[in-house]
């Protein structure tokens, strides 16, 4: 884990040598031999696990992230770590708090806080204002959090939403059975132990406190499913080019254009999921890698409009292109109704929107002026675009969601998509 500015660069210095050599490694490699692909695979890891480390210290440094929750003892001195850095605090300034020596301070955190007795311990969780739970809230409130296990054996299966699950018949509990077994038994064998890590970190994007344990389950059940289409040979081989996303906005046009989409994108080797949400969880899209290179999006449809499900299937596929691959080790859940404050899912934002609506497009739109349903049909005619998503940019931009209810295709995805988002065709 990164502590300061100081380490941040070292680590940033490092990584560029890591690069380098990966990249003189694949330029001269003579052949495929299993021992260049093996150094090969490790610079990888090494460079993976660099940038998360950046990409985490940045996030809690700018205030990007004001939540983070652990679910073991052990991970505190992680929590508290964090939590200085997301205050904006250097080791210093936190000593000077304590009245300790800046000294003190690194030497805690250098060993985890192994030699900090438990007073000490209580008395840094209230200067950082750290609960007993193992989470923070901080001064620079967000509407991004990051849920973390340290593995699965941290999980408190109770908390899991078995009852619901076995209502949904995700899975069959016989009689004399222990519910909550079954339900560890269907995570491990749906999603995997490695889910519930701090390899497979939850961001989560949402203007409410979502029930984490519901996030989880959900996402085993969307793997699940990802993983039975996969193996029935429906999906393609991914490639990590966008140049194709153009269709999509052709395909918006047409009345079964969502079951078109997901057919496209599963020939380009993306799996589209609908899973309907679980309570508490305020989701409408999650994307996600399964098996180290199969790109997942989970829908909800928890808005039955067709200008919703554009653009959170859009802002997905941002997350796929932009920052799956790129080394973050982060699964992305949003909700829609989240504030824009967050680079992240600024980027995924943009990308949704450029590729639906060029900028030099939108730019012309008339309607984002006049208002009206007929200037609205009119743009979405000459950009070439259902007039859905016209009007759910308008009512976005505008913060406005009591005009144009006609054009934003109430009640026309769900009776498509859901219809056939179990049998797996």
């Amino acid at each position: 884990m990164i502590y300061s500015d100081k380490q941040c660069g070292i680590s940033r210095a490092q990584l560029s040598k890591l690069q380098a050599a990966l990249r003189t490694l694949t330029e001269h490699m003579s052949d495929q031999s299993w021992l260049k692909q093996a150094e090969i695979n490790a610079l990888k890891s090494q460079i993976s696990d660099i940038e998360a480390e950046i990409t985490e210290y940045e996030l809690l440094r700018s205030g990007q992230v004001s939540f983070t929750k652990a679910y073991a003892l052990d991970e505190l001195p992680r929590i508290l770590v964090q939590a200085r850095i997301a205050a904006g605090m250097s080791q210093t300034e936190l000593a000077e708090k304590l009245h300790l020596k800046p000294q003190q301070i690194q030497r805690y955190e250098a060993s985890f806080y192994m030699g900090a007795s438990l007073s000490r311990l209580i008395e840094i969780a209230h200067a950082l204002g750290v609960k007993a739970s193992g989470s923070f809230e901080g001064p620079r409130q967000t509407d991004s959090a990051i849920y973390a296990w340290g593995t699965a054996d941290d999980i408190v299966w109770g908390q899991l939403p078995y009852k619901e699950m076995i209502k949904r018949k995700w899975f069959d509990v016989p009689r004399g059975t222990n519910p909550i077994e079954k339900v560890k038994e269907y995570f491990l064998h749906a999603a995997g132990p490695q889910f519930a890590s701090a390899l497979h970190r939850k961001k989560m994007h949402s203007g409410n406190a979502p029930n984490e344990y519901a996030l989880l389950a959900w996402q085993a059940r969307v793997i699940d499913r990802a993983r039975q289409k996969i193996a029935l040979g429906k999906i393609g081989k991914f490639e990590l080019d966008d140049t194709w996303l153009g269709q999509i906005t052709q395909l918006t046009k047409k009345k079964n254009g969502p079951l078109l989409a997901r057919d496209l994108l599963a020939a380009h080797g993306i799996t589209l999921i609908i899973e309907p949400h679980l309570p508490g969880s305020y989701l409408d899209g999650a994307a996600m890698v399964i098996d180290g290179d199969r790109p997942v999006i989970g829908l909800t449809l928890r808005y039955d409009r067709l200008d919703n499900f554009w653009f959170v299937l859009m802002h997905e596929l941002g997350h796929i292109f932009l920052h799956l691959f790129d080394g973050l080790r982060f699964d992305f859940f949003d909700d829609e109704n989240a504030r824009d404050s967050d680079t992240i899912e600024i980027d995924a934002d943009k990308f949704a929107l450029d590729v639906l609506i060029p900028e030099n497009l939108w730019d012309q739109c008339l309607s984002r002026f006049a208002l009206s349903e007929e200037s609205v049909r009119i743009d979405a005619e000459t950009v070439g675009i259902h007039s859905s998503i016209i009007a759910g940019r308008i009512r976005k931009e505008q913060n406005n969601y009591t005009i144009l209810n006609n054009l934003v295709g109430q009640g026309q995805v769900r009776s498509l998509l859901e219809e056939v988002s179990h049998d797996l065709d």
